[in-house]
Formats: structure tokens, sequence, C-alpha cells
């Protein structure tokens, strides 16, 4: 069956506590991501999101003389620094559950407290198509369905 390891992403972006949220906007639009992990070092120190990035910037309706802008803005200011993380052995199904539970779009794989990837609720919804996929393939073609109309 799937693992963690088998599934999360390896090829990580992260960013220092240094770090604007400009230039972690930039990094989530041209990686397509919406969580970044914050390292201070080999450590993780935090997560932004690009939802933490939103709520931390002002709107572009405001004018320019009292706008906030995001390269005014650190990552440090604005990141969860309580991050949820799970090890690499741990159980894929209870990873899934946690992420469902406590409504958070991932989590940052951990090996010996070492960074090794991160696993989002993207990557389970691509677990979700393969067993549909796999079920598919095992059931009897039902011919009644082909006057379908599918949109």
């Amino acid at each position: 069956m799937f693992s963690i390891e088998a599934i999360m992403s390896t090829n990580l972006i992260t960013v220092p506590p240094s770090a604007t949220l400009a230039e972690a906007r930039t990094l989530m639009q041209d990686n397509r991501i919406h969580h970044i992990p914050v390292l201070d070092g080999d450590q993780l120190i935090g997560l932004i999101s690009l939802t933490n990035v939103l709520a931390a910037t002002d709107s572009f309706l405001r004018d320019d003389g009292t706008r906030i802008h995001a390269n005014d803005i650190g990552i440090a200011d604005a990141m969860v620094t309580e991050v949820a993380t799970v090890d690499v052995n741990a159980s894929l199904r209870h990873a899934a559950l946690f992420l469902e539970k406590h409504k958070i779009g991932c989590l940052p794989v951990l090996d010996d407290g070492s960074l090794v990837g991160i696993i989002t609720d993207t990557d389970f919804v691509a677990v979700a198509i393969n067993l549909l996929e796999q079920i598919e393939e095992t059931e009897p073609v039902d011919e009644g369905f082909d006057d379908l109309d599918v949109a």
C-alpha cells in the first residue's frame, strides 16, 4: 500500500525567517505551491502558507500611501510557529485523518528530527484518484451508462 514516503514531496522549497512575504509569495506562485517550511539552518522553526501571506498583507484596494507592502513584512512576523509534523514512518491513514480533523493543508515530514519532505492535502487527492482508478479497473463495465451525457 501507500506510505508517507511514497507520496510526499521531497524537492522542498524553504525560506529563512529573514525572508519577506513578497519573497514567499513569489516562490509560491513560481512553484505552484501553497506551503513553505521556514528553516533556521537545518531546524524547522515555522511554516508560511498562502493563507498567512494573504492575511498579513493589505488589500491592493487601499491607496498606496497607507498600504502595507509584502516587501515590508518578514516571514517571522506571519509564519505559524507551532507546526504539526509527521514522522516519515507514520501511518498514511493517521496523517490524512490529522489533516482532516485539524483542517490544515500540509504536514512537514521529519526523519529523526530532520525535514525530509512535505505531505499536502493535494497529495491525498492524488492517492484517492489512484485508488478510484484501481477500483474502476476491477469493476465490470455496465453497458447501461453509455447514454449518459457527461459535461
